[in-house]
């Protein structure tokens, strides 16, 4: 509900700026009159005859003293407590409100507490945070992306990550492409309280994710959770999340895909690492990162996170099935045992501990081939597959031209081969 005091701040600037008396009236859906009133009254400065009016609290003033006189000076009033704790003890008759203004009048507020501004070291700590993107275009239809966020703390260096999801898999596996993108890894990542960081409790005492503090003893880095409901503990991060949903160059477009919207977003926060400066170094955010990167442990071979695992039998089409869909494999693991992880992106496919094929996972297509698969020679156990015939070469020729770009000659040639 808005206040009085809004109310009269709004008329005192709005009748400042030349809006007629009607308009400001119509506004606050007021009559013209009441507004005169507040006008001549800001206009004599008249105070309000309440403020001269004795607080009712005044009659419990002893028990309110002893109740503050229990509570560290510098901690902040929950006058909320003190009302309850007054209406049950002491049979207090007044609103919480007027106890509030009896507070304000005759006690001192607490001592601020001020903040130690710390500068990190490099190499010393990264800080991340989502941000969510709604009514994203992305090859033709609305969607909401989920942009990962991740800054070096002392250069400023940023990189940004765009999911699909915020679950676990999402999580990890944008640690692994921002990891990438910064070029090493930091001691220290402050993370928020997400649950697919801190899996019980909050802040510093919390428990972190069980899968979450595994992937970290691997990479090797330090998981540091906030204080809850304290964005300032990690403010470069949080500032580049504003500054991203402040851009409106990614919502006004339509993207073709995802990796165009990555490629856009990538080029473009090379461009401003270039051009904004490091308050800590006085150079550009471009060349302190360059001077950083020999604080962050090299990227090591990333593990790539997977929520689903199953063995397939490579059938004699050099196909596996996988979640509704088959996809291809080398010719030469025809026959043969192979695992199939589901990625966070894509489907890796393991033989013999290497992958041997990757595909986008989750396509609207439920038969993905790589033409490469059927390619090579043949091996000690598999005969290569037969190659494309004159007709299957031409098909192929013909569908890798636009419609309105197809010669005559390939449709006569097509039809040669036909006979």
């Amino acid at each position: 509900m808005t206040t009085d005091l809004e109310v009269r701040m709004t008329i005192k600037t709005l009748a400042r700026k030349g809006v007629p008396k009607r308009d400001i009236a119509r506004q606050l859906q007021m009559s013209e009159g009441n507004v005169r009133y507040h006008l001549r009254r800001m206009a004599s400065e008249a105070s309000d005859g309440r403020s001269r009016q004795r607080h009712k609290a005044v009659d419990w003033a002893e028990p309110i003293d002893y109740w503050l006189s229990l509570r560290d000076p510098d901690d902040p009033v929950n006058l909320a407590d003190l009302y309850d704790w007054l209406v049950a003890e002491h049979d207090f008759t007044g609103s919480l409100r007027g106890l509030q203004r009896y507070v304000a009048a005759h006690y001192p507020p607490p001592r601020k507490r001020a903040r130690r501004r710390v500068e990190t070291p490099p190499g010393a700590q990264a800080q991340v945070d989502w941000g969510t993107y709604t009514r994203m275009i992305v090859a033709g239809e609305p969607v909401t992306l989920q942009a990962f966020h991740m800054s070096l703390s002392h250069s400023r260096y940023p990189a940004i990550v765009w999911a699909r999801g915020q679950d676990q898999l999402s999580w990890l596996w944008c640690h692994n492409r921002a990891f990438e993108r910064l070029g090493g890894i930091p001691a220290v990542v402050r993370v928020d309280n997400t649950k697919t960081a801190v899996g019980h409790g909050a802040g510093p005492w919390g428990e972190i994710n069980a899968t979450y503090r595994r992937y970290a003893t691997t990479v090797r880095f330090h998981v540091d959770a906030c204080l809850p409901y304290s964005p300032e503990h990690k403010g470069k991060v949080e500032r580049l999340v504003r500054t991203g949903r402040g851009s409106g160059q990614i919502q006004s477009r339509a993207w073709d895909c995802l990796e165009e919207l990555q490629a856009f977003t990538d080029e473009r926060l090379r461009e401003g690492a270039r051009h904004r400066r490091c308050p800590a170094t006085g150079e550009s955010v471009h060349d302190s990162w360059q001077a950083e990167q020999r604080h962050l442990v090299p990227v090591p071979h990333l593990p790539e996170p997977f929520d689903k695992a199953v063995t397939r039998t490579v059938s004699p089409d050099c196909l596996v099935s996988f979640e509704g869909r088959q996809y291809s494999v080398p010719f030469a693991w025809v026959g043969q045992a192979v695992e199939v992880r589901g990625c966070c992106q894509r489907i890796q496919i393991i033989a013999r501990a290497q992958v041997v094929a990757e595909h986008p996972r989750h396509t609207r297509t439920r038969l993905v081939i790589d033409t490469d698969h059927y390619e090579g020679p043949s091996t000690e156990r598999i005969i290569a597959p037969m190659p494309l015939g004159a007709m299957g070469r031409r098909l192929q020729e013909l569908a890798s031209i636009p419609v309105e770009h197809r010669p005559l000659d390939l449709y006569a040639a097509l039809a040669e081969v036909a006979r």
